[in-house]
């Protein structure tokens, strides 16, 4: 078994651990003292350049990829969001003309964010150990081991950023997501929708790679999602333009179909001992929104922020850095993790009062700037301490 010594190890190589690679290997006296741990059991996943799915980023996550160099070539803009609730009255349009910005966010195809973050990784001098699935082995007051297939290493701080899990708060919305590409009859660039409906939220978003098509979430109970995947692209058509509307004229499905299970789990402390947790493996969350890797990167750049002078002094306890840490991303933690478990709750009640009530909230929302700014602010780049 082989034994080598870090300041850092990341483990896990997905979109939040490889931003935190960066971000830490600007700071650090010498990069190579940074592992980034990638590790899969052989055919988990698919490839990433394979990986079918789009990603939303709000536009506090574009500025921070486009400040490291990883902004993927392909993205198609999000300039106005259009939130509304099937069969009540009652809609809010959030517009980036309101916030003095470009564009509220912008949707990326994962299998190109991921390349361009691989690329500035194998630039960076950060070390990149791949192989089997990485666990933390033995933790003491010095530091941490971490085991490899046949390979240990030792680290003073260890950072999980696999999506292992975060058992301390669990909730089960009994709702699946079908993922789906769509072409529209009636495109409208720039667009993204958010309806909910007595089965979940229905998201369509501008695909990043084709203009007259759409990017699908659409949330319901697993038996439904399960019919939905099964029907053809025709009847699979209908039933998406029947829940959605005619905004965007008839929806034509062009791409298989996916189905992932949704539910909310978090730890209540991200940091234990030298161990600290981000992104998926802090907290995941219900996909309305769009919150989930939006959350964790602003995870990544504050947990770099605050070990930068510690990376100075390494031989120094990093205790300090990670109490900082861990108290200034509570509030959007908890926040975030609110608005995202609320809203497919309430909006689904099947309640006639709750959902007159939800669709008053959304007017309200629409017709007070001073009221829906604080939300779309949020949205739009999170809390940052």
């Amino acid at each position: 078994m082989t034994t080598s010594a870090f300041d850092i190890a990341i483990l896990g190589a997905g979109p939040v651990g490889r931003v935190l690679a960066l971000m830490l290997a600007r700071e650090a006296p010498d990069p190579a003292r940074i592992a980034l741990v990638q590790g899969a059991a052989p055919g988990a996943v698919p490839p990433a350049a394979a990986d079918p799915r789009v990603l939303a980023m709000n536009q506090g996550s574009r500025v921070l990829l486009e400040s490291l160099h990883a902004w993927p070539e392909r993205s198609a803009d999000i300039r106005h969001i259009h939130v509304s609730q099937r069969g009540r009255l009652g809609r809010t349009l959030i517009q980036a003309a309101d916030f003095g910005v470009p564009q509220l966010g912008s949707v990326v195809p994962y299998a190109g964010l991921h390349a361009h973050l691989e690329a500035r990784v194998a630039a960076s001098g950060v070390t990149v150990l791949s192989g089997p699935p990485a666990r933390i082995d033995v933790q003491d007051a010095d530091g941490i081991e971490i085991v490899q297939g046949d390979s240990r290493l030792r680290c003073r701080v260890a950072v999980q950023s696999d999506g292992a899990g975060a058992p301390d708060v669990r909730r089960e919305y009994g709702q699946h997501a079908v993922l789906a590409t769509v072409r529209a009859a009636l495109p409208r660039p720039g667009w993204a929708w958010e309806r909910f409906t007595p089965e979940g939220p229905l998201a369509l978003l501008p695909h990043p790679q084709q203009a007259d098509a759409c990017s699908v979430v659409w949330c319901s109970a697993p038996a439904r999602a399960a019919e939905l995947a099964g029907l053809d692209d025709a009847a699979f058509s209908r039933a998406l333009t029947e829940a959605f509307g005619d905004r965007l004229g008839r929806l034509h499905a062009l791409a298989p179909r996916h189905v992932f299970p949704l539910a909310l789990s978090a730890r209540r402390a991200q940091v234990q001992g030298r161990t600290v947790a981000i992104g998926n493996a802090a907290q995941t969350l219900h996909p309305v929104a769009g919150q989930g890797l939006n959350l964790g990167l602003r995870d990544a750049a504050r947990l770099a922020q605050a070990l930068a002078p510690w990376l100075l002094a390494p031989q120094a306890s990093p205790a300090p850095a990670l109490d900082e840490f861990a108290g200034a991303r509570q509030f959007d933690r908890y926040l975030t993790a609110g608005i995202t478990d609320l809203m497919p709750r309430v909006f689904a009640t099947r309640l006639a009062p709750v959902e007159h009530a939800c669709g008053l909230a959304l007017l309200a929302l629409d017709l007070s700037a001073g009221l829906r700014a604080p939300l779309a602010r949020h949205l739009l780049q999170g809390f940052r301490a």
